[in-house]
């Protein structure tokens, strides 16, 4: 069953489980999720925002195209999920757990992303642009077309990260760590001559 459109701006929703549901386009605007655990269900053009997601817990589910915006991510737990698409703006990152998720061309722009694992994430033509990843884990990530501009990676963990020249030359990788492949395409990636 698809629920379209559906209102669910304000409810209180904490504590279900939610298990093969599909939603479009539904307003879950300032909705109470927390602890909510969701497994196999999408959610395509859905708008988070102000919801508050603390603790909750989701598996193999789908939030493409999706609006989080001033939303609490904070404790949550995402597993195999993807978040195609999705855009996040100025939402709280304490304590979140990503593993073996897809954040293509999702939208983390001027978040605070410090010290948050990233790592074997696959962050295709993400816009990370002005995003605070001071400290963050990017081990294994697939940064490929990420834009990267004005990005804080201080103290971040790069190593086996794949990132081409483009992310290369607009991130300010100073004082990040990575792994000789990443520093030798750095290098050309600045016009210097490797021998």
């Amino acid at each position: 069953m698809i629920e379209t459109a559906e209102d669910y701006r304000e409810a209180v929703l904490s504590q279900q489980w939610w298990e093969k549901r599909s939603f479009v386009g539904c307003d879950f605007t300032e909705a109470d999720l927390r602890g909510l655990r969701t497994q196999g269900c999408t959610f395509d053009q859905c708008d988070f925002t102000k919801v508050d997601f603390e603790g909750s817990r989701h598996e193999a589910s789908a939030f493409r195209s999706c609006t989080f915006d001033r939303s609490v991510l904070a404790g949550t737990r995402w597993s195999s999920c993807s978040m195609l698409g999705s855009s996040f703006v100025d939402c709280r990152f304490q304590k979140v757990a990503f593993t073996e998720c897809d954040l293509s061309l999702v939208s983390l722009s001027r978040n605070r992303l410090s010290k948050v694992d990233l790592s074997g994430l696959r962050l295709r033509e993400a816009n990370l642009t002005e995003a605070d990843l001071t400290g963050a884990d990017l081990r294994g990530a697939d940064l490929t077309g990420a834009r990267l501009a004005g990005a804080k990676f201080e103290g971040a963990d790069l190593r086996g990260a794949r990132i081409d020249a483009n992310g290369l030359v607009q991130a300010n990788l100073a004082g990040v760590h990575v792994d000789t492949e990443t520093a030798v395409a750095y290098a050309a990636a600045h016009g210097l001559v490797i021998h």
